[in-house]
């Protein structure tokens, strides 16, 4: 395979026809066979991959580049998603505008080509998949609490229930927790919500519950947003867990890879499964 072939499989793996803008090749290569695998990649991660002789470094995280700075652009998914959800599409484009406009004005202050320049000089390709992972980890995150839950289950019946995948089930820190709402309080309609970019604000949040959301499950959560879903006191947030999160997609697009003879090295975050 070739990096491009790698996108491409990616792409597919989410149901995405074009490459979102906070995912892309920097640097490209016509054969790859061995693959360095991290959720975030710096420098120093290039220079183990040659260590290891490995011939392409795979970032989740935008690296370098485009991806790094455009990822305000691929936010507008959190509208369709919302619409999904019954949230009116005039009001999920306002509730999300703010959240846009701060990630891009956030994103002038990046170095956003420190990596991708020392991979040039180092002749090492490198490229990063981000929402196309996040969609994949969605997608199964929220089929497998959907084949689980019931209109009667609680809040904790979805923390349990999250446990029963290998990523969350794992030893370690940061496992799946309740950040609002009580273990017991009914779970009601649950929506995973894992790819748009980032978190998409307190308006966002309070959007989906005015909506009929019950609860909602998200890799993290700003305080700010957190203290207004509290304060709102109409719905319930399960935090899955970053790293956790992102190691659903991140570990079945690499099993993808294998299957395609592709020697896979995970790094840099990811919860092996």
């Amino acid at each position: 395979m070739n990096t491009q072939d790698i996108l491409s499989l990616a792409l597919q793996m989410a149901g995405l026809k074009e490459t979102p803008a906070d995912s892309g090749i920097i640097v490209p290569s016509e054969q790859v066979k061995k693959v360095l695998f991290g959720v975030d990649i710096d420098t120093a991660d290039l220079l183990l991959a040659r260590e290891l002789g490995a011939d392409l470094v795979l970032a989740h995280h935008p690296a370098s580049g485009g991806p790094a700075v455009h990822l305000y652009q691929v936010m507008e998914r959190q509208v369709e998603m919302m619409v999904r959800a019954g949230v009116s599409i005039n009001r999920a484009q306002k509730a999300l505008r703010e959240r846009v406009e701060s990630i891009e004005r956030g994103s002038h202050a990046r170095n956003y080509d420190k990596t991708g320049a020392a991979a040039r000089l180092l002749n090492m390709p490198l490229m990063n998949i981000h929402m196309p992972l996040d969609i994949i980890s969605e997608n199964a995150v929220q089929k497998h609490l959907d084949d689980r839950l019931s209109p009667t289950s609680r809040v904790s019946d979805v923390v349990d229930a999250l446990k029963e995948m290998p990523e969350f089930a794992a030893e370690g820190p940061a496992a799946p927790v309740i950040r609002a709402g009580g273990k017991d309080d009914y779970a009601g309609k649950v929506y995973v919500r894992m790819a748009g970019g980032t978190n998409g604000g307190p308006a966002v949040m309070k959007a989906y519950f005015e909506a009929g959301a019950g609860t909602l499950v998200l890799m993290h959560i700003p305080e700010d947003s957190l203290k207004a879903v509290k304060d709102q006191n109409i719905g319930n947030i399960v935090i899955a867990g970053h790293m956790r999160s992102d190691s659903v997609g991140i570990n079945l697009f690499a099993s993808a890879l294998a299957q395609r003879g592709l020697q896979v090295i995970k790094m840099g975050g990811i919860v092996d499964a």
